[in-house]
């Protein structure tokens, strides 16, 4: 069961409706990275999962997510204004001014619409945390990107929240691997001569010596 509370995560602001850049955001809400990503893969993957601390874990995450979709959504409404203009919009996707009427739709900036494709479910729960480790990591990456590219300091303000939030998680799911490193697809890991071979196929140079493979693991991140 999930709850909707009305109020928003962290309050949204704009200095100033800029609807190019709403497009930028639109990657958050219905992008390969986004938010709505994010919240159906954990949701998803939280299904199968024996550990109750694990999988109450992932509906936890997968739950904020969907309230980080809400805050993407609610400032690319303010980034939008109230005037349907498709000449407001430079480049990137035009669809929310000649289909939505300017509400927030799930596409991409281009206005690629979004899809199950994203979400990666393996029933696996090494190779689960594995990819949403790397998923929380690209999240981070693309609002870096985006921030780097506004000056409105509100806007800046919610998405160094948004990235700040997608840095716990990573930290979340690190600490859940530290847990499972020994079961699921690490229980045999590297265990014959094949797993400790290196081929040298690019030339000039050897940069790396044959490897000697051991279960992926991390540092606690709380320590």
């Amino acid at each position: 069961m999930f709850k909707h509370e009305k109020q928003l995560l962290k309050e949204v602001r704009v200095e100033r409706p800029n609807p190019q850049y709403a497009v930028l955001m639109q990657e958050q809400l219905g992008g390969g990275n986004g938010e709505l990503k994010a919240a159906l893969q954990y949701l998803s993957q939280s299904f199968r999962i024996k550990d109750q601390a694990i999988k109450d874990l992932f509906l936890d995450i997968g739950a904020e997510e969907l309230s980080h979709m809400e805050m993407v959504a609610q400032t690319i409404n303010l980034l939008n204004g109230h005037d349907v203009n498709y000449e407001t919009v430079g480049t990137g996707e035009i669809e929310t001014h000649v289909l939505s009427g300017l509400a927030p739709v799930l596409i991409n900036s281009s206005g690629a619409p979004w899809t199950a494709d994203y979400v990666t479910v393996t029933g696996d729960i090494v190779a689960d945390l594995l990819s949403n480790i790397a998923s929380e990591q690209r999240a981070k990456v693309v609002y870096e990107y985006l921030y780097r590219q506004i000056n409105d300091k509100y806007v800046r303000e919610t998405i160094d929240f948004l990235l700040n939030r997608e840095e716990a998680h990573n930290a979340l799911f690190r600490e859940a691997l530290n847990k499972v490193k020994d079961t699921a697809s690490n229980k045999d890991f590297g265990v014959t001569e094949d797993s400790k071979l290196y081929f040298d196929l690019s030339t000039p140079g050897n940069f790396f010596e044959a490897p000697n493979p051991t279960e992926p693991s991390f540092s606690n991140p709380r320590k």
